[in-house]
């Protein structure tokens, strides 16, 4: 079966080719010419680096999202993160145009936001380094820890309080989300090394299909974001900018 041309994925695909070969293929031969006695080694190289999984740098949505069983996770958005965080204006409208793309959509959105009742915060142990001194500095009604207003709730969407860094593990979350036969969860948040690294791991260990909005998360260490979404995020979800989530909800 010959490429459909108008596949944008070909090209990709073209330009990802020329990359490899400038930075791995004409290496090679270069050091098979200087010595000839390794041309069976750097075959054998040549080989395994093209057919390794994790340098397929065209990776995006195969598949269409079914908006049925899909739903938007705006996590950890609240006043006391986004302050950690550069460009939060920035931020925040991105975070508004996703909601906006998934509701026209009709997809799920859910909010997960960290804060503590009084019980909650006595009931963080000393080994946990995370919370241990935190837990008390977040109230659950302390407007700071509140959901920010630009992305506030709607009547009908997900709302959790979460006591632990990832969106699974002290919330019910997945209990939501099973009972709307949502397999589809599309995330964005705050930190990228805290609650989306957390929530992708554990949501991928659930079978969740998972889509990473790469600008509609942020965290205070840029190299570690950076890292995250071109190293680690993609073993477990495609990771995709906002406007790549419109094309796909033909929206663009």
């Amino acid at each position: 079966m010959k490429p459909d041309p108008h596949d944008r994925r070909n090209g990709l695909r073209e330009r990802n080719a020329t990359a490899f070969d400038k930075r791995f293929v004409a290496p090679l031969y270069l050091g098979t010419a200087m010595n000839p006695v390794n041309t069976s080694l750097i075959a054998t190289a040549l080989v395994a680096i093209a057919t390794c999984p994790f340098l397929d740098s065209t990776r995006e949505i195969m598949n269409p999202i079914d908006p049925d069983s899909s739903a938007l996770l705006v996590m950890d958005y609240q006043p006391t993160i986004l302050g950690r965080v550069g460009d939060a204006e920035g931020l925040l409208g991105r975070a508004v145009r996703a909601i906006d793309l998934a509701r026209g959509a009709g997809l799920q959105v859910g909010h997960v936001r960290v804060a503590f009742e009084p019980a909650d915060v006595a009931n963080v142990p000393a080994t946990n380094a995370a919370f241990s001194r935190a837990a008390a500095a977040m109230p659950a009604h302390a407007p700071h820890t509140q959901f920010h207003e630009r992305v506030a709730p709607c009547a009908g969407d997900i709302v959790v309080r979460k006591t632990r860094v990832g969106a699974f593990s002290t919330t019910d979350l997945d209990a939501k989300l099973r009972a709307r036969k949502v397999t589809t969860l599309v995330l964005a948040g705050i930190s990228t090394s805290g609650v989306v690294l957390s929530t992708v791991c554990d949501g991928a260990d659930r079978d969740y299909r998972l889509i990473v909005l790469s600008d509609g998360c942020a965290d205070p260490d840029e190299e570690v974001h950076r890292v995250l979404l071109t190293k680690v995020f993609p073993r477990r979800a495609d990771v995709i900018p906002i406007d790549e989530l419109a094309k796909s909800l033909g929206q663009a």
